[in-house]
């Protein structure tokens, strides 16, 4: 029986229809980078003190400079002096410009304080989610809450998306997914209160991570065998394109609505893009919809410049899972071995995420430029790539993975002892960043080898056989 990889090995496994399929769902992977981490520049808190009537008249007739201003005015540095303020009235007449608290206490530390009733004032040419909902001080677990919010999108969009993919195919879930993800960042931009942004940023989460995933899955499976390694690698490292792109849109764009909307309504022009892009050869021949798939093929070779088989009407699936079977989350945990597997992944996939994202989230408290930092912590993630292509082959899967874990774990633990220094906490946080981000690439990658497709599809008794034999085969190639 004729299979896809076999007609792929003829027509181009990378021709020129994958080339032009590649470049256009990577654009989905530039575009989810402003999701993922656009809490950098979206929600960054500035320097901020209690707005207290009449300082600023105050200074303006004292002719005070910020400093003398901030000096005479607020309490002190830190968080009692973002968070707190003298309970003087700044308009009574009788306060002197050269010491104004002095007639009011002998010591002006000890004055009364109290919260910021009147709101803050922001030390910033710009704006984000934090200076406009005035998340700080008592309200600034609010910041964290928005993050989580498009976090736990991700986890429950994860549990539908994949099977809806399955169901109405790749195509489907990829122009769903990608116009919902599209109108929900618009409708963030324009979010009127702090609720409704949680709402939109819960719910763009929920399909903006499937929509990412539908683009890597399809790009696989239109690749043929000898090139798809590379091909998922390639896709992931496009995602730090978009992370360079948004560190210079932030720059140009500071205000967040109007960075929000940057972002977003680009990604209705993919919905054009996906018109040159068929589904899946592969999906089709699992509905039996081989007529179909059979065209697709024969399309992808006529752009490749190769004629198809001859034999191409005998089409099918590998003989493995030609049958369509029933999928099932016990098909994980079925053997001993692939419980072992599927825990060290589920592991594995958790600690990277929350180190990927911790050290990004860092980048804003250095204390340096946030710009610059954030661009210098990306393009780390250029040569991580490279890493992983130059040594997969060569030292396998577990030395790189363990490798990269323990580095990314020491910069971790090195940046809680190192002195107020912003760019050396930035180095040593570019070197976790490098070597968590193999660590999420090479995850990717063992998990699509110890995970094939027919995981989902293949019968119980099925598993306990092909499975075993899957897997020690990947684990002792290493």
């Amino acid at each position: 029986m004729l299979t896809v990889d076999d007609v792929l090995e003829q027509v181009g496994e990378f021709g020129w229809f994958q080339k032009k399929a590649f470049l256009i769902l990577c654009l989905l992977s530039v575009a989810f980078a402003p999701i993922y981490v656009g809490i950098v520049f979206l929600a960054f808190t500035p320097d901020h003190r209690c707005r207290s009537p009449g300082v600023a008249e105050l200074s303006l007739r004292c002719g005070w400079s910020l400093a003398e201003e901030l000096n005479y005015t607020v309490p002190g540095p830190g968080p009692e002096g973002q968070c707190l303020r003298y309970e003087v009235d700044w308009n009574q007449s009788a306060l002197s410009c050269l010491d104004p608290l002095a007639g009011l206490a002998t010591n002006g530390s000890s004055l009364p304080l109290g919260p910021c009733e009147q709101g803050w004032v922001y030390d910033t040419p710009g704006s984000s989610i934090v200076t406009e909902f005035n998340l700080v001080c008592d309200d600034s677990w609010k910041v964290d809450l928005f993050q989580s919010c498009v976090n736990l999108g991700f986890f429950l969009g994860s549990l539908v998306v994949g099977y809806i993919a399955d169901r109405f195919g790749r195509k489907v879930c990829l122009l769903a997914t990608t116009l919902t993800c599209a109108i929900l960042g618009v409708l963030t931009a324009v979010a009127p209160d702090y609720t409704s942004l949680l709402l939109f940023r819960l719910l763009q989460g929920l399909v903006s991570k499937g929509s990412w995933t539908a683009g890597y899955t399809l790009i696989t499976e239109f690749v043929g065998l000898g090139y798809r390694r590379t091909v998922a690698i390639l896709y992931q490292m496009i995602f730090t394109v978009g992370l360079v792109l948004l560190s210079g849109l932030a720059y140009i764009l500071p205000h967040w609505r109007w960075l929000q909307l940057a972002v977003s309504l680009p990604i209705f022009l993919l919905l054009f893009g996906f018109w040159f892009v068929p589904e899946s050869p592969r999906w089709l021949l699992s509905q039996k919809r081989n007529t179909q798939a059979i065209k697709i093929m024969d399309h992808i070779a006529q752009k490749n410049g190769k004629l198809p088989p001859a034999d191409l009407k005998m089409l099918s699936l590998e003989e493995d899972v030609a049958e369509k079977l029933s999928p099932s989350f016990a098909d994980l945990v079925r053997t001993p071995n692939l419980r072992k597997y599927t825990f060290i992944l589920m592991y594995l996939w958790f600690t990277s995420s929350v180190v990927y994202q911790g050290l990004i989230m860092h980048v804003g408290a250095t204390g340096g430029n946030l710009y610059l930092d954030f661009l210098y912590s990306a393009l780390v993630e250029f040569p991580a790539s490279f890493i992983i292509l130059v040594t997969i082959d060569r030292f396998g899967r577990r030395g790189p993975l363990a490798t990269s874990n323990l580095a990314a774990g020491l910069a971790c633990l090195l940046m809680v002892f190192i002195p107020h220094l912003p760019w050396l906490n930035i180095t040593v946080a570019c070197v976790g960043r490098m070597g968590i981000t193999i660590v999420f690439q090479m995850v990717c990658l063992v998990n699509a080898e110890l995970f094939p497709t027919f995981i989902r599809k293949a019968k119980p008794k099925e598993n306990k056989v092909y499975l075993q034999v899957q897997t020690s085969e990947l684990i002792g190639s290493r």
